[in-house]
């Protein structure tokens, strides 16, 4: 199930599905350490003796966000109940506290007394074995807690009215037990105080709710190492109020889109509000460590038992890039210097990494056919390299740039020079950035090149000219060989992917394959050059979806997450990603603001297929436009913002004034 809101502070991250459950709960990494496992924290309302948990069919939900923040803007009713709930979901920009504010409205003519029920199925550490959960009558709280991780839950009517009103501490998922969420649906909890093991809790809040008026109540829950860290935020939120850090990081949030290039203030209403949302979204899924995860949706591993929740190089060196375009230069700073902590002596990055910067699961073999064999994706060490290449063309910070060039830029472009094949001038094979097959991959060699090109400025710029010599020589026989390899006259355009042979020419790999689109977006080709044009048109008639959704598959047959074999119509899902390379291959070529028409399009569609909350899945349904995969995905919000800067840019570059050489952009 996707997960419509996440908010975040880059050490807690708190996800919500779309029926408003709160499912993920990663701290103290984005993306390490889910204490609830994916298991829903149940939210249920009682009203005059009536009683129905927010999963329950019968709501009518509006789960979204308020404009320009990371605060929620939720609003609930059921047929069943006579009240109407507004909720705001925060987690502080500061102190590590996930906070939820609730409206009670009663429209009607008479009171009600409405009871608040709030279930924690905690798997602290990502398991259920050891933890403890006990009611504390001093603050009149619940504490979760195991080794390092505490976790404290409180609620708040007012300055002299705080504390849990009822409460159940229980055991769950042993001997036939369901947990003590079930001991709410009558509206009273047991109080029992203490469980160990396999356990829950569930506390309520009570509210008086007179006739056509409203009452309100604060519940959060603290996360923390230790007993004192969590007493010690409690003790700031009863203080000071926790309306005042709702409103607080509501301004935070506001402020820090302020620092967004105020071009994106002229974009059309609903593309601005899709930029701030995916830079938004981006920024939950980013670590205070420099870490930026791919999807934090830990539904995802019903499908393979591992999930999205991973630092790949590759992916985080493309949200950078967004990142840098919109002119956020720290946290793009942090994930280099991770990244330099994270480099081989050998100078590649291999598969993925924790946020913490340890080594993450893989799939990629170290030995295939009684042969050795790297476990790459090289792409992930090319377009590092790259991607930090426009952060100091963007932020000339020599002092920032002094630690990474040897240790990182150089040792990384040695490798690249020296992996390649000396018949082609190719890379050596590597897996593709689909993580599916093995061999030479067009993407690939775009970002190769790409990173040795940026390898050279540097070297250039810090006038080790031998180096830069080096790279530019490398690079130049890296195109020389896609020129004659990866060019196929015979299908008349480029090809995805190369396999070679002990003797002979390289075997082509002729599917039809988006990623190719990487030849011009990392400047290896002018995205006019005939033979771009060629493959992108071949790319845009064999992989578009022909149902009612649209969109632009990965490539013909894709079957990961495949919902039919008719592929005629469907080679594949529709994935944001490569819709938005089309959309960026329109605007590189255009030569009037009437060519990138169609591009524009295309992010309208990406924006029509969000949740109502912004956010955005890795494909949709082909038939049903339904959410696939891991939702968001940072990488197709990433995707967003460069394709409208790169549309902006162009914008600005066909309006440009030829006698004043200046820009008047007009929508």
């Amino acid at each position: 199930m996707p997960r419509d809101l996440p908010i975040g502070n880059g050490c807690l991250l708190i996800n919500f599905d779309k029926t408003y459950q709160l499912r993920d709960l990663y701290f103290p990494h984005v993306g390490n350490e889910n204490h609830t496992a994916g298991h829903a924290f149940r939210f249920g309302v009682w009203v005059n003796g009536n009683f129905r948990w927010i999963d329950d069919p019968g709501w009518r939900r509006d789960v979204r966000y308020e404009p320009d923040t990371l605060v929620s803007a939720v609003k609930l009713s059921h047929p069943d109940l006579p009240v109407e709930l507004v909720c705001s979901d925060v987690v502080d920009f500061h102190e590590n506290v996930y906070l939820r504010r609730v409206q009670a409205v009663n429209p009607g003519d008479y009171s009600l007394d409405v009871r608040l029920f709030f279930h924690h199925d905690f798997h602290i550490y990502e398991n259920d074995v050891g933890d403890t959960a006990y009611f504390e009558p001093q603050r009149k709280v619940v504490f979760h807690y195991k080794d390092l991780r505490w976790f404290l839950i409180n609620c708040y009517r007012g300055p002299n009215d705080h504390g849990v009103d009822q409460f159940a501490c229980g055991q769950k998922e042993i001997n036939g037990l369901q947990g003590t969420w079930k001991d709410a649906e009558d509206g009273s909890l047991s109080g029992y105080p203490i469980a160990q093991g396999a356990v829950d809790s569930t506390i309520a809040a009570h509210l008086q709710v007179g006739p056509r008026g409203s009452a309100e109540l604060h519940y959060w829950i603290a996360a923390g190492e230790t007993f004192d860290q969590v007493c010690t935020i409690n003790r700031l939120i009863v203080e000071r109020g926790p309306a005042t850090l709702v409103h607080r990081s509501r301004h935070y949030w506001n402020l820090w889109l302020q620092g967004i290039e105020r071009r994106f203030q002229d974009l059309p209403p609903d593309l601005g509000s899709l930029v701030g949302r995916s830079l938004l979204v981006i920024r939950t899924q980013i670590d205070e460590g420099g870490g930026i995860l791919a999807a934090n949706d830990f539904d995802i591993t019903s499908f393979a038992r591992d999930t999205y929740s991973y630092v790949w190089p590759r992916d985080g060196a493309l949200v950078a890039n967004a990142l840098i375009e919109s002119g956020f230069s720290v946290l793009c700073r942090n994930f280099f210097n991770f990244c330099g902590r994270i480099l081989t002596k050998e100078g590649f990055f291999l598969h993925k990494y924790n946020p913490d910067g340890s080594l993450a699961s893989s799939w990629h073999p170290w030995f295939v056919n009684g042969q050795s064999q790297l476990p790459i994706q090289e792409d992930e060490t090319g377009l590092v390299l790259w991607a930090l290449g426009k952060y100091f063309a963007r932020f000339p910070e020599v002092e920032f740039i002094k630690p990474l060039y040897r240790d990182l830029i150089i040792r990384a472009a040695d490798f690249l020079a020296d992996y390649r094949d000396p018949r082609t001038g190719l890379p050596r094979p590597s897996w593709d950035l689909w993580e599916e097959r093995h061999g030479v991959l067009a993407w690939t060699v775009a970002a190769v090149y790409a990173g040795l090109v940026a390898a050279a400025n540097f070297a250039s710029a810090f006038g080790e000219d031998d180096y830069a010599e080096r790279y530019r020589k490398a690079a130049d026989e890296i195109k020389a060989g896609a020129d004659t390899h990866l060019w196929n006259p015979e299908v008349g355009r480029f090809v995805r992917m190369l396999s070679p042979k002990e003797e002979g020419a390289p075997v082509p790999d002729l599917t039809i394959d988006a990623s190719v689109s990487g030849l011009f977006i990392f400047g290896m080709y002018p995205a006019d050059d005939p033979r771009i044009v060629k493959t992108m048109e071949a790319t845009r008639d064999r992989l578009w979806v022909r149902t009612d959704v649209g969109g632009m598959a990965r490539y013909e047959n894709d079957y990961y997450q495949q919902v039919t074999q008719d592929t005629q119509r469907v080679p594949g899902n529709p994935w944001f990603i490569c819709t938005l390379w089309l959309a960026r291959w329109l605007i590189a070529k255009a030569k009037s603001k009437e060519e990138m028409a169609p591009a524009l399009d295309l992010v309208e569609w990406v924006a029509k297929r969000s949740l109502p909350s912004g956010v955005l899945a890795e494909q949709v349904h082909p038939f049903t436009d339904a959410p696939l995969s891991v939702s968001p995905l940072t990488w197709s919000h990433a995707e967003v913002v460069a394709t409208v800067v790169e549309y902006l840019d162009k914008l600005a570059e066909l309006q440009r004034c030829p006698t004043c050489g200046q820009s008047v952009i007009a929508f």
